[in-house]
């Protein structure tokens, strides 16, 4: 039963963790992202995220959406990178729960 308790808590660690940090997210998104987007669409690039239809409808969808483009793009991010960059569009522009 002693083990249960810090389990619990290195658990509860790691989901917290695994939610990204959106400031970090938004610096690896700018020296990424941001210069692809505006070659698509042209502005400031944020139109990839408030076109209508809506291509992103989900937490999931958001996260595998950014894994697809680090692998198109090649940046070589690892999947805790990933979570950021999600957990930074998701706090700007989506706002999945």
């Amino acid at each position: 039963m002693r083990i249960a308790i810090p389990l619990s808590c290195l658990l509860l660690a790691v989901s917290a963790q695994a939610a990204g940090d959106p400031k970090l997210g938004k610096a690896l998104h700018d020296k990424q992202c941001v210069a692809c987007h505006v070659k698509l669409l042209g502005g400031d690039g944020s139109a990839m995220y408030t076109r209508k239809p809506h291509l992103i409808n989900s937490a999931t969808a958001l996260k595998q959406r950014v894994a697809a483009c680090s692998a198109q793009t090649s940046a070589g991010w690892f999947p805790e990178e990933e979570e950021h960059v999600a957990a930074w569009l998701n706090q700007t522009y989506y706002k999945f729960k």
